[in-house]
């Protein structure tokens, strides 16, 4: 367990050490076996079938899901009563990664073992886990989701699926259209939102078999073609009143609560996607020769090689660092506890700040690799025969489910904004000490015995940038804010970056002293080349937010503390993104 127990958004306004972290490194032994079981069952099962599965050969995915269940990987989350393993969120986030290399078939994999099974545990009355609990952890039922519908997507409360009492008050018959929900052909236990009388928004638990359920059409979609994809539609469907899942009316607690492990679980997938689609890009440009020479040798290729490492390294680190934060709170509710579950969420819901920006850093990770690994493949990226092109395809759902990227990002300061308003979060006093500091000129220097002292000292400083801009747009708008999406997308830009370059740099102190002279230089290129990444990203989400908030001398004080707050001293930046790729392509894989 880490050293004390942050709350969420804390990181903005407290320092943390290397010891607050959880990372790859410390994995168990039993958490790196899952993790290699995980692989050994995407390469020798899945990987067989992935161009049948690609063509909705469905039945084979629901026999993985049967496999999965023998494996214990749907258990995972579940409660050890119902004959779940009830493992930590850390080897649940390792399992989603490995399993990600499987494409198409770890978006079923997800659906299921997340948002299809998630909303029962939590919710669930003990007659409705007793029934459908052990069915979904074998892998004998499978699991989706229905919240989206084809009027409201981000506006999930604006749905129109609506539930009426039958005479007889033993049913709720269900009335809509659900669309785009994920194993919605191969699913046998939906949990759907409707609103009772069209007022109060529920959650049921609803069987493939009800009376009045019928299955859409399979939606042809860009990518993730081996996933089923369709309408779910509701024709006076006979739920039993048993079926309600939580309280008439608090099925918002359901669908927000569940998304921020969903959103959680994404971040880790696309992590995993990443590293399998770097991998590939390296793999072909080792092979691929132009000019006599592997095109690997060139630098123009070293450098998207450095660059995507490096982001992939802050990537892996952000997700770790969040599920040890996630297993610190959790750790501290007693499992006796009184309404167990409704703590237990209240412990992930802390962070749900922290989820958004795994959603969101990590997703655009993904973005960016493949669509380097495509341009490293050249006119061979964009044909079938070569696995980039797919990786180009499924990719680009991931920006767009479990909430858009852009929902996800004004999540972020509404959240903090809220929380700060309610005494949780000392933003107003920290933001009143960035704006001193603005004013007083800094002359300390940097003591090159610390570890990544110059990334140290960028974290603070780029601290004191988000606070200036965030406390200064919150005063200039006040509640009005929520209105400015344009100020709060830049803003949430700004904690996106710290929260991922203070994961990469914690993670790199943490496992520094442990490696060889060979591994401690390409882990520090890595902090390098992502620091500066970061710096500039950040320095230029705080100035647009500075020209969108303020105008005249504020706006030219702001800019003044923004430059002074993003400088860092990038030295021997070529040489570190040189030796990052030269580990890389040496590997021929994500090298850590």
């Amino acid at each position: 367990m880490a050293a004390r127990i942050f709350k969420g958004a804390e990181y903005l306004v407290t320092e943390s050490s290397k010891d607050d972290v959880f990372t790859p490194e410390d994995f168990s032994d039993e958490q790196r076996q899952i993790g290699q079981m995980t692989e050994q069952f995407v390469l020798n099962e899945v990987m067989p079938l992935r161009e049948e599965i690609e063509h909705q050969q469905f039945q084979h995915v629901v026999k993985l899901m049967k496999k999965c269940g023998e494996l214990g990987l749907l258990m995972i989350d579940a409660p050890e009563e119902y004959g779940g393993l009830e493992l930590d969120k850390a080897t649940s986030m390792l399992a989603a990664e490995k399993i990600s290399a499987s494409g198409s078939f770890s978006v079923a994999y997800s659906a299921h073992t997340g948002i299809g099974t998630l909303p029962l545990v939590y919710y669930g009355t003990e007659p409705q886990k007793e029934k459908y609990l052990g069915k979904l952890i074998s892998g004998e039922w499978i699991a989706a989701y229905c919240l989206t519908e084809p009027d409201s997507g981000s506006d999930a409360l604006g749905a129109k699926a609506y539930a009426t009492l039958s005479e007889d008050g033993r049913y709720y018959l269900l009335n809509g259209t659900k669309q785009f929900t994920t194993n919605g052909a191969i699913a046998d236990l939906y949990t759907l939102f409707a609103k009772v009388d069209k007022e109060q928004f529920t959650a049921f638990l609803v069987e493939r078999s009800t009376e009045g359920l019928s299955v859409g059409p399979e939606e042809k979609k860009l990518g993730i073609k081996g996933s089923s994809t369709t309408q779910i539609i509701l024709d006076n469907a006979r739920v039993p009143v048993e079926n309600v899942l939580g309280e008439i009316g608090k099925g918002h607690k359901i669908a927000f609560n569940v998304l921020n492990v969903g959103r959680f679980k994404l971040g880790a997938a696309v992590t995993g996607a990443a590293k399998n689609a770097l991998e590939e890009g390296i793999r072909y440009a080792n092979m691929r020769k132009q000019f006599g020479r592997p095109i690997a040798s060139f630098g123009a290729i070293k450098e998207k090689i450095a660059d995507l490492t490096a982001e992939i390294y802050a990537a892996e680190s952000l997700i770790y660092r969040l599920a040890g934060l996630i297993d610190d709170r959790l750790a501290t509710i007693p499992k006796e506890t009184a309404n167990y579950y409704d703590a237990y969420q209240r412990g992930i819901e802390e962070y749900a700040i922290e989820c958004a920006i795994a959603k969101v850093f990590c997703s655009e990770v993904l973005a960016d690799v493949v669509d380097e690994v495509v341009q490293i493949h050249g006119g061979y990226g964009f044909v079938q025969e070569y696995p980039a092109e797919r990786f180009y395809r499924d990719e680009r759902i991931n920006r767009i489910f479990e909430g858009t990227n852009e929902i996800n990002r004004m999540l972020i300061p509404g959240i903090l904004l809220t929380r700060a308003m309610k005494g949780e979060i000392p933003l107003q006093r920290e933001a009143m000490k960035a704006f001193e500091s603005l004013m007083t000129p800094s002359f300390e220097e940097l003591d090159d015995s610390v570890p990544f002292a110059a990334e140290k000292a960028l974290i603070a400083d780029l601290k004191q940038a988000f606070l200036v801009v965030a406390g200064t747009g919150a005063q200039k708008f006040r509640e009005k804010i929520k209105e400015e999406q344009e100020v709060l997308l830049a803003i949430a830009d700004v904690a996106i970056n710290i929260f991922a370059v203070e994961s990469c740099v914690l993670r790199a102190e943490k496992m520094l002293p442990k490696l060889s002279e060979a591994k401690k230089g390409t882990v520090v290129a890595a902090v390098k080349t992502f620091s500066y990444a970061a710096a500039e990203k950040t320095a230029n989400a705080a100035r647009k937010a500075a020209y969108y908030i303020e105008e005249g001398d504020p706006l030219t004080m702001m800019l003044g503390g923004i430059r002074r707050f993003t400088k860092y001293d990038a030295t021997g930046l070529l040489q570190a993104k040189r030796a990052l790729a030269n580990a890389a392509i040496e590997a021929e894989r994500y090298v850590f």
